[in-house]
């Protein structure tokens, strides 16, 4: 793949709706063992084409009143994991799909928001190295 374009390497995070995120986040910590804090979980792995590289992944419970996944009116949203986000971005505008906001970055990384075919707002993160240290 040229440099200059962007893609998705993996997934970032899961996020749902539910009634009650504490209860949410109680029971899948005594039933299935996931260690919660207050905004979920971060799964831990190793990229496998850069095996000393960690990856994460969010699972985060949300109220389900949140505005945070409008305009979708899905109970989910996905996050990807991606590289040269700004590469990325310029594919999606060429093939016309609706960008929801600016570009933000923050220490832990950059991020955009889109939608699909279907209406499913999808979160783009591209992950700063310098916030996910290699051992």
């Amino acid at each position: 793949m040229d440099n200059k374009k962007g893609k998705v390497t993996g997934i970032g995070g899961v996020f749902f709706k539910c009634k009650d995120t504490a209860t949410v986040k109680e029971w899948y910590q005594q039933n299935l063992g996931i260690k919660t804090d207050e905004y979920g979980s971060m799964f831990e792995s190793r990229d496998t084409n850069n095996p000393e590289q960690k990856t994460y992944l969010q699972w985060s419970p949300f109220p389900d009143n949140t505005k945070y996944f409008n305009p979708s009116e899905k109970d989910f949203m996905i996050n990807y994991r991606v590289e040269n986000i700004e590469g990325l971005i310029e594919q999606l505008k060429s093939s016309g799909v609706k960008i929801l906001d600016s570009l933000e970055s923050y220490d832990y990384g950059k991020f955009i928001h889109i939608l699909d075919p279907e209406g499913n707002k999808i979160e783009l993160w591209e992950p700063a190295d310098s916030a996910f240290t290699k051992e």
